[in-house]
């Protein structure tokens, strides 16, 4: 075989798992908000997806903290 798998306890499988859900959730959610928001251009709009898509956590969170309050909901 080419890898083993980790003995974990239940505990560490479920935090890894809220782990993983967190990152794609914040990603996503990143994603979703900036293309309903209108920043003005579309150049700005796709600069924060692609950041979102490229970075993915920290794209997210970066979109999160100073992208959103850039942008208007439509």
């Amino acid at each position: 075989m080419f890898f083993s798998m980790p003995q974990l306890s239940a505990m560490q499988w479920s935090a890894l798992l809220a782990g993983a859900v967190l990152f794609v959730g914040i990603s996503c959610y990143s994603i979703y908000d900036a293309l309903r928001r209108d920043f003005g251009s579309t150049n700005a709009k796709l600069a924060w997806v692609q950041l979102a898509v490229l970075v993915p956590f920290f794209g997210g969170l970066a979109y999160l903290i100073l992208g959103r309050k850039r942008g208007r909901i439509i």
